[in-house]
């Protein structure tokens, strides 16, 4: 059985940091891209940043390098790094892995997700 799951939320003020972590289970956790998505009420769930076999794809935000994906793989966990954060990234962060082959640069791509971490940052 597949199981993602997220931990590490939880309240910071604006300039804080977070490490959120997704434990994986039930897959063979480095034969598959992995990546991270928010969502936040009334919006739609987007993707912030992706980890492949080679490489990293990052969107918005984490173009600026405020986040960080990293896998440990003897650890079958996933790690999102989220520097200097702002009132803006409050929002439920998904761990995400893709369908078989694809990796999960969107909602469509994406053929699991855990149940989330609530991040809250205060101004």
């Amino acid at each position: 059985q597949i199981e993602l799951v997220e931990s590490g939320g939880g309240s910071v003020q604006a300039g804080g940091s977070l490490r959120l972590s997704c434990a994986a289970s039930g897959f063979p956790f480095d034969s598959y891209c992995m990546a991270w998505f928010r969502q936040t009420p009334g919006k739609e769930r987007e993707g912030i940043i992706t980890l492949r076999k080679v490489g990293i794809s990052v969107y918005a935000d984490a173009e600026k390098g405020r986040f960080t994906i990293s896998r440990d793989v003897a650890k079958n966990t996933l790690y999102l790094q989220i520097n200097s954060l702002k009132p803006d990234d409050t929002a439920m962060y998904y761990c995400a892995r893709g369908r078989y082959g694809v990796c999960p640069d969107s909602i469509v791509d994406v053929g699991d997700w855990g149940r989330g971490t609530q991040v809250t940052v205060s101004s």
